[in-house]
């Protein structure tokens, strides 16, 4: 992909995305903010339209972190520019993978013997459903590893670094809030920033999702709406408190899934 400076990277959202942005200009404690054109989050690519794919082509975003399941991926493959191509690193995390979930609920629904058993088995699921600060510090007690390779490929990368899941909130929404909490952005902003999402995703990208689920014969719930397009505050603030008390920090926590005290140095200096 060509070089191009700060002004063309952030002006426009590749088309058919709906919660991609840059997470330049942040405030950190040390007065300074977060440098532009560095690190990106998004939802998936896979929509992307031809023009889409032009913008993210003219872009300096070379690497793309994925972290949709296998089954998500194949559900919905990105479209990526081909020439040339960016770097891909998959790092699925279970945590969040609200396609894959719906996938296997219908796949024991299919094997029932009669509708009672099926609403049966979608009831079940339903209620197994956890709330978003139960799906976040469970995504942190399990991807530590995951989340310390996104920090390392971001302080490692010459070029622009993008990640994203499926929304593009939950799981690149902890990813991203670690990494702007172990460069020391102030919390309230990084709290924004996870927040954004929920009004970014409403419209289209949400009513799509829940056509997707009502077609399975999935019912809408409180808890199923949290988990397809909110991003509540509390929810961000409570894995955040989680890292602190279990790790001392977001730091700690990375460098409890392999990030080194250089490549935490080297985070800093990249993104502030």
């Amino acid at each position: 992909m060509t070089a191009a400076s700060a002004s063309d990277l952030t002006p426009s959202t590749p088309e058919g995305t709906h919660n991609f942005r840059d997470i330049g200009g942040l405030p950190v404690v040390s007065g300074d903010r977060t440098r532009a054109g560095v690190l990106y989050r998004s939802d998936a690519l896979s929509d992307l339209t031809p023009r889409g794919l032009d913008q993210l082509a003219a872009s300096d975003i070379e690497v793309v972190i994925d972290f949709r399941t296998d089954t998500e991926r194949q559900m919905a493959p990105d479209r990526l520019p081909a020439s040339p191509p960016p770097r891909v690193v998959q790092l699925g995390v279970l945590e969040g993978a609200m396609a894959g979930m719906a996938q296997e609920v219908m796949k024991s629904a299919s094997q029932a013997s009669d509708p009672e058993a099926v609403s049966r088995i979608i009831e079940r699921a339903l209620a197994q459903i956890p709330s978003l600060p139960e799906l976040y510090v469970s995504m942190l007690q399990h991807g530590a590893s995951a989340f310390a390779e996104t920090a390392r490929a971001v302080a490692q990368s010459e070029a622009a670094v993008l990640v994203h899941c499926t929304a593009g909130k939950d799981r690149t929404g902890v990813a991203i809030a670690l990494i702007l909490e172990a460069v020391g952005v102030e919390r309230p902003a990084i709290v924004e920033d996870y927040a954004s999402s929920e009004r970014n995703l409403a419209g289209p990208w949400t009513e799509r999702m829940f056509g997707m689920l009502q077609a399975m014969g999935i019912p809408r719930t409180p808890a199923l709406d949290d988990l397809v397009a909110a991003t509540p505050p509390a929810a961000i603030v409570t894995a955040l408190e989680w890292v602190d008390s279990s790790h001392g920090g977001a730091a700690g926590y990375l460098r409890s899934g392999g990030l080194t005290d250089a490549e935490l140095d080297a985070l800093r200096r990249r993104l502030v």
